[in-house]
């Protein structure tokens, strides 16, 4: 395994484009608008969500959306999943049995639907 990040290589990557763009002796392009390109991409790909997003069943991301709302942290929205008489079982089995992928999607605030594929922000209040 590399110690590389995606974000090296890709920087690697353009780099490299944008060098054989700037040097290139039959080029008509503005090395202006070659930086310019340079650039866009590396602020697109900052801004673009990470490959492997976590898979998240809906009713979990719908407690996760709740949770976020009512400003809990993590260990308030497990906690809570457990004691709440809202909480399906199978939200808190799912948990339970999940909880990396629970965690990461709080953290990111991003997930995917398992059931349906969309991609979802979990926003909280001051999002």
């Amino acid at each position: 395994m590399s110690e590389e990040t995606k974000r090296d290589v890709f920087l690697q990557i353009a780099k490299e484009n944008r060098d054989l763009r700037m040097y290139d002796p039959e080029a008509i392009e503005p090395k202006e608008l070659i930086e310019q390109d340079y650039q866009d991409w590396i602020r697109e790909y900052d801004a673009a969500l990470p490959d492997d997003l976590p898979v998240i069943p809906q009713a979990v991301g719908e407690w996760l959306k709740n949770c976020k709302h009512d400003e809990c942290d993590l260990v308030d929205a497990i906690v809570s999943s457990v004691n709440s008489i809202i909480t399906s079982r199978r939200v808190t089995r799912w948990m339970e049995d999940h909880f990396e992928t629970f965690a990461r999607a709080w953290v990111l605030g991003v997930c995917r639907v398992e059931e349906t594929g969309e991609i979802v922000k979990l926003e909280g209040k001051h999002e």
